[in-house]
């Protein structure tokens, strides 16, 4: 791919304003906003810890705010967030339906996901919380190798989810929604005092649905609670209480016809009817802020996260078109008990040029994974018309093994102003994780140390008020495999290396007509999982592959009461150097669930007190296999939302999703099944405000 010199990038810049408002006039919302904007100027914590904001980090981040959600109908994380620039969804039941791919790279160990920050350790591929939007201010993505603000497993993106805070004014909102295929939803909020020092914040939110496919129920709920303590401006307390439960759709994917979507098998499920899939979390955290002076501020946050998981389906199908059958296999049954305990003490330092942090972060992570292995049991069902029969195997459901983890990490960044337009931000970390893992029924007990730095280096340039030009280097870690899950034969390998190198522009344009960025990348990965070229039965570390691309993103306001959002991400992700089983060389291949075209649009009018919303996705082809022999194709689906607002405190929406009734898949369950996407549906909501 051609490289977009920074030269174009600046001549591009050239064309903004020379000065841009700092501050904007609150805006009186009717039934949408009538400004569009990135949140440029707002502060990005999770792009870095030294309050930068988002048009002075040198590098690329977006965000997705709650009304912007509310506005799309996009009631799940993976849902808003996928709207982003280059990030599409490669979620399923195995890894939670919390898995990404971004920048050329795919799943739970190089998408991190984070709330406020803070992580929950990834157990065996799994990530599922947070899952809901509600409650969240706004959910940010962090594009490239993040390892210098959230460790390992970074090196595609991170997404935080930036809870909404408690305030002294008092304030209240719900959201009721009743739709097709049985779906509700309800949300609730508020934010009041509790005497002269305290404030509180509680979010609840519940849903259910019938589902679009047989055994297609799901439901879940969740609550979040906020505590603060301000005796005085310099020093604030908050105690944090979450519960959510969810129990997701019992979808495993639908068989394909060696390769080809079979449309007249979109509604069908092959799971059985007793199956089970339950995510249940509790998580409690403190913090405490104090300025001590003028240049010197001290946090500290401590923390309990527990997480208990259980799955019991069959998992595996493969199509036979001639007999009109399905065959089943893999009769699975597991369960993860995970609990994290852990502290991050930092300390900020500020002066006339310099915004610092230094930190230590330490957790303690108990993991224990049951199941059922080997996973016996086969049926033959109906492909057209499953009998869906009873969960059975004749493998017992054990636990396994029990891993015992203490993580801890020592970081520290600075953004010097060194000059009135110059900004250079820089970042290290280093990363060790101890790990022992304890066999409950065969094999050997092991202990692991690994160990990972990562850095970055960046350069803004505040070419007017309006616009900056930013340059940065960076590198982070991947583990092979979740690292406190690992096994003994993943013990032998170290953390994988990625490094990027990324340039790009954020502008906001004259009045009020909006802000785009532009960003240009190169990440390079090596040290992945290859075979030996001597031994090909044997795997080693020496594998590496690349990506490289452009991302644009532009939120405008073209006319008055007209508004438009949109992004497009253009990238060549390769494999550099890969052999697998055999030795069969993939080098020059795609690596899988990686679409190399990604776009986002919507057009927004406002009509008085109308608002109506046409929105588009579009995801290009991906592969279900190294080989790059089995075709996920490309596929454009388009939403509406038609908004209304009765009055200062009362807005209804109906919503339509996938207009066209697309079938499509949205990822891969291995290569013999797809994971389908959900066809046509409607909801009407009701949004209230107090």
């Amino acid at each position: 791919m051609a490289r977009l010199p920074l030269a174009v990038i600046a001549a591009l810049a050239s064309l903004g304003p020379a000065h841009a408002e700092t501050e904007l006039a609150p805006v009186e919302v009717t039934a949408g906003r009538d400004v569009a904007s990135l949140g440029l100027d707002q502060a990005s914590s999770s792009g870095s810890r030294t309050g930068v904001t988002a048009r002075e980090l040198p590098a690329s981040i977006e965000s997705v705010d709650s009304l912007t959600v509310q506005e799309r109908g996009d009631y799940t994380i993976m849902d808003a967030i996928t709207r982003a620039a280059g990030v599409s969804g490669v979620g399923s039941g195995g890894n939670g339906a919390m898995s990404f791919s971004t920048r050329g790279f795919t799943g739970t160990n190089s998408v991190g996901l984070a709330e406020d920050g803070m992580r929950l350790s990834t157990g065996s591929g799994t990530q599922n919380y947070p899952n809901d939007s509600w409650g969240y201010e706004r959910i940010d993505v962090l594009r490239g190798p993040a390892s210098v603000v959230y460790g390992s497993g970074t090196v595609g993106a991170t997404i935080n989810a930036v809870r909404k805070a408690p305030s002294r004014n008092a304030s209240a909102e719900a959201l009721f929604g009743i739709g097709s295929d049985g779906t509700g939803r309800i949300g609730l909020g508020g934010s009041g005092t509790l005497g002269e020092i305290a404030s509180f914040r509680v979010d609840a939110y519940a849903h259910t649905t019938d589902g679009q496919r047989d055994l297609g129920n799901a439901s879940g709920s969740k609550l979040m609670t906020t505590l603060r303590l301000q005796p005085n401006s310099d020093l604030r307390f908050e105690l944090l209480a979450d519960y959510s439960k969810q129990k997701p759709e019992r979808y495993w994917g639908t068989p394909n016809d060696k390769g080809r979507i079979v449309s007249s098998l979109r509604d069908e499920n092959y799971n059985v009817s007793d199956a089970i899939i339950s995510y249940e979390d509790k998580r409690l955290r403190g913090r405490v802020e104090w300025q001590a002076n003028d240049w010197l501020s001290l946090r500290d946050e401590v923390y309990y996260f527990e997480a208990n998981r259980h799955w019991k389906n069959v998992e595996q199908y493969s199509l036979n078109a001639a007999a009109g059958t399905v065959d089943r296999s893999d009769y699975l049954e597991i369960r993860h008990n995970m609990d994290q305990t852990g502290n991050r003490l930092e300390a900020g330092i500020r002066s006339d040029r310099h915004r610092g942090v230094v930190g230590w972060e330490v957790a303690q992570v108990n993991f224990r994974h049951s199941n059922n292995s080997p996973y016996g049991g086969t049926s033959t069902v109906s492909a057209a018309d499953p009998a869906h029969g009873t969960w059975s195997s004749p493998d017992p459901t054990l636990a396994k093994f029990d891993t015992r983890s203490t993580l801890q990490a020592f970081y520290a960044e600075d953004a010097w102003q060194f000059a009135d337009k110059w900004l250079l931000l820089a970042g290290i970390r280093h990363d060790v994780a101890d790990v022992s893992r304890h066999e409950l029924v065969s094999g050997s007990d092991f202990a692991k140390t690994l160990h990972g730095n990562a850095w970055r280096l960046g350069l803004t340039y505040r070419l007017n008020p309006a616009t900056s030009l930013y340059a940065q280097a960076s590198a982070g870690h991947d583990p092979v495999t979740s690292i406190i899950t690992m096994n003994l034969s993943n013990s032998k390998f170290t953390l994988t290396k990625g490094r990027q190198v990324e340039t790009g522009v954020k502008q906001s344009l004259g009045n009020g007509r909006g802000e785009w960025t532009a960003a240009l990348f190169r990440i390079d990965k090596d040290d992945i999982i290859t075979r030996d070229p001597a031994n090909p039965a044997l795997s080693v570390q020496g594998g590496s592959q690349h990506s490289q691309g452009i991302e644009l993103s532009a939120a405008l306001t073209p006319w008055k009461n007209w508004r438009v959002e949109g992004n497009y991400a253009v990238l060549r992700a390769r494999y550099d150097e890969l052999l697998e089983a055999g030795g069969v060389d993939r080098a020059g291949k795609r690596p899988t669930d990686v679409p190399e075209q990604v776009a986002n649009l919507w057009l927004h009018r406002l009509i008085g007190p109308v608002q109506a919303s046409l929105g588009g996705r579009y995801v290009g082809k991906r592969y279900a296999d190294n080989a790059n022999s089995v075709t996920l194709p490309g596929y454009a689906v388009a939403d509406a939302a038609l908004a209304w607002k009765y009055d200062s405190q009362t807005t209804l929406r109906l919503i339509g999703r996938n207009l066209t009734d697309k079938v499509y898949a949205t990822t891969s369950y291995g290569s013999q099944q797809f994971v389908l996407g959900q066809g046509r549906s409607v909801e009407l909501v009701a949004e209230l405000k107090f």
